[in-house]
């Protein structure tokens, strides 16, 4: 459950010790009046060299901002390994999906100067956009921002690349888009997805008769005095970014490129980011209105249905994550939220509108979320500090389970439950004992949690509350309720339906069989450019059937001999990215249509030639060739070497990449036992290929 993958994901985080060890933080507060916020700045050094020495995070970046003024700023980590290129205020880091808050503001802008109405359709404006499902004509730029439009997720092909600006993302998404369903009636519910973002960003362009990038720096960066503010399509300082670097090593890596500008392609910095938020503390005037300001600081998420309100860092407004982030409510203060997650970067902005305050974290490894309480750190310190609040309130639980007798009827609650890429055993006993495993990992322990006089099952240590909720739509939801404390972070808490329950899906002999026939198999991605990020790891798929989900794919449902599609509601993010699965054959091989991306069989896959000199060029549909390396092969050093229109990427029997041409195109590769190999370019690429 999606609770579960977090706390395992956080856990691991916890566990893991950064290779580098940080260098020191550079601080620098700039006092208002008799108020220096040295308690603050102490605190927040400690706790941003914490990111780095314990929770994965290569460089972090931190500033608070107060009445307008920046009080508080600092770097820790490491920026390059010889220590030439030391981090600074004025390093740059994508912001991922903290874009999208830049994309909201461009929307309300248009809406202030009345050329956009939020709840007008979309095609008013984007006469050409069209899809297969008639109920896309529902979708206004309301639902693009709060997420309810009914989308399958994000359409991001090609759209994280390495010093590549390609703008492939941005110019296909409409076409994209025509071949897709929705997959719920626009405004049933909200739940993440990028593709509101990146429509929303092209409504802004034909709006205003401008390019996204021109208009953000029109107005929001140029007024805001943000120079450190930039998308892939401006002139860049490549010496000006946080430095990356590949997995487990200390090879640097070339920048990261989110051309899907809109949803999560702007590079800023800290110091920027709090400039940003005065927009919404009010203290930059004649940017937004304060109408649009408030619109989207509203309750967004209650347009549609979702669980009672409870402690949690997801309520979307327009743009916002949360507009009412925990644990600020428990001081009486609203906070609003908005994170972002590339592959490489990570960022939080926190804004409390009430008090004129925002802090703003961005790293290099890491996550968005560790960085969020490394900004609710900095900001409940200042509080203290400057006497708003008298101290930091203790970490919160649910309480030890009260033994009561269980209702019957919460029997019928039993089953599979999923979300998205994800599959539940749900089991419940008689006297009232919750467990619940995942088929998906065997031999991860099940979750048991005991039925309490409340009325919800609850874990042992009081830190989990579970409930079952049949909604007006009919399906029955779980409902997950989670307080997760990280050592020296403080206390991150969650409330979402993690899971749907699955209806029974009876399926012909003959449809089953064709299913068993995939079941295990891979499917390797071969529509990907050759500057993709997404290289870091395996691009590929594996087909999995569970027993104790007859008629499922995971959690999408077997609806023929070659489709499934998932057929859960789930607001949130527990139907984020809900994407089907086609599959055809051509010329005896068998591909795989999986949104934007297309994958070829592993049955196509040829062993890599093990004599000491082979080549491979690619043909003239500009796909991927990929390559199984046979034990002849393994343990010896392959060496490529290709034209700058290519690169190569060597992966473990665990899908580890352990070699990546666009990082070290004429160095030398250890073929890996059971590994594989891909070959990407344009078309016409040559790779000469040395086995020794």
């Amino acid at each position: 459950m999606k609770t579960k993958r977090l706390f395992l994901m956080l856990a691991m985080m916890t566990l893991m010790l950064s290779m580098l060890a940080p260098i020191g933080v550079v601080a620098a507060a700039t006092g208002e009046g008799s108020l220096a916020y040295k308690d603050t700045q102490k605190a927040a050094n400690e706790k941003a060299s914490l990111l780095t020495g314990q929770y994965g995070t290569t460089s972090v970046q931190y500033a608070l901002i107060d009445q307008g003024k920046i009080v508080v700023s600092g770097q820790a980590g490491i920026n390059d390994t010889a220590g030439k290129k030391p981090l600074t205020a004025g390093t740059m880091y994508g912001i991922g999906s903290t874009s999208k808050m830049f994309t909201a503001a461009a929307v309300m802008k248009l809406v202030d100067v009345g050329k956009i109405n939020l709840d007008h359709p979309v095609t008013e404006y984007v006469p050409d956009f069209t899809m297969k499902d008639d109920r896309y004509k529902q979708i206004t730029p309301r639902m693009l921002l709060n997420h309810s439009a009914g989308f399958n997720g994000s359409s991001l092909t090609n759209a994280f690349l390495f010093s590549d600006n390609d703008t492939y993302a941005h110019d296909t998404l409409l076409k994209q888009l025509a071949e897709q369903q929705l997959k719920a009636v626009p405004g049933a519910y909200s739940v993440y997805c990028n593709d509101c973002f990146s429509l929303a960003e092209i409504l802004v362009e034909r709006v205003s008769g401008t390019d996204f990038t021109s208009y953000i720096h029109q107005n929001f960066t140029q007024p805001l005095g943000m120079m450190n503010t930039k998308t892939p399509q401006d002139q860049l300082n490549t010496s000006q970014f946080a430095a990356l670097y590949f997995p487990n090593s200390q090879t640097q890596l070339p920048r990261e490129t989110v051309n899907a500008i809109g949803t999560g392609g702007i590079y800023s910095t800290a110091e920027d980011l709090a400039r940003f938020s005065q927009i919404f503390t009010g203290q930059a005037a004649g940017i937004l209105s304060s109408g649009s300001v408030d619109a989207m600081a509203q309750a967004e998420y209650k347009k549609g249905f979702w669980p009672e309100d409870a402690d949690t860092v997801v309520n979307y407004g327009l743009g916002w994550d949360s507009v009412n982030l925990f644990p600020f409510g428990d001081y009486g203060i609203q906070a609003l939220a908005k994170g972002g997650d590339t592959i490489l970067y990570h960022a939080s902005l926190v804004v409390l509108p009430g008090e004129n305050m925002a802090a703003a974290v961005l790293s290099s490894g890491g996550s968005s979320t560790t960085n969020q309480l490394l900004a609710n750190q900095i900001l409940l310190h200042a509080l203290k500090e400057k006497g708003t609040i008298d101290e930091i309130k203790a970490e919160k639980s649910y309480g030890t389970p009260v033994k009561a007798d269980m209702p019957a009827e919460l029997l019928d609650s039993a089953g599979m439950y999923g979300a998205t890429n994800q599959l539940l055993t749900v089991n419940i006993a008689k006297n009232g004992e919750l467990s619940i495993a995942t088929p998906q990992v065997p031999n991860y322990p099940a979750e048991k949690y005991a039925y309490s006089a409340d009325g919800s099952f609850l874990s042992t240590d009081g830190n989990v509350k579970i409930n079952f909720v049949k909604e007006n739509n009919g399906r029955t939801y779980l409902w997950t309720r989670q307080y997760l404390s990280l050592p020296g972070l403080g206390q991150l808490a969650l409330s979402e339906y993690a899971a749907e329950k699955l209806e029974p899906n009876d399926v012909s002999e003959e449809v089953l069989q064709a299913w068993k026939e995939r079941d295990g198999k891979r499917y390797y991605v071969i529509n990907e450019k050759y500057t993709s990020v997404t290289l870091l790891s395996l691009g590929s798929l594996q087909v999995r059937l569970f027993k104790e989900a007859p008629g499922y794919v995971i959690d999408q449902k077997i609806t023929g001999l070659n489709n499934a599609v998932a057929d859960h509601q789930i607001p949130t993010t527990g139907s984020r990215d809900v994407t089907p699965l086609d599959f055809y054959k051509e010329d005896g091989v068998e591909y795989l249509r999986y949104g934007g991306s297309l994958l070829v069989s592993e049955d196509a896959l040829k062993p890599i030639y093990t004599g000491k000199h082979s080549s491979t060029t690619i043909q003239a549909t500009g796909y991927a060739k990929w390559y199984s390396i046979p034990d002849r092969a393994a343990g010896k050093t392959m060496t490529v070497s290709s034209s700058s229109k290519g690169s190569y990427a060597v992966y473990d029997e665990n899908g580890a990449c352990v070699g990546l041409g666009i990082v070290k195109p004429d160095k030398e590769t250890v073929l890996p036992k059971n590994g594989t190999i891909m070959f990407a370019g344009e078309a016409g690429a040559k790779f000469d290929i040395k086995l020794k």
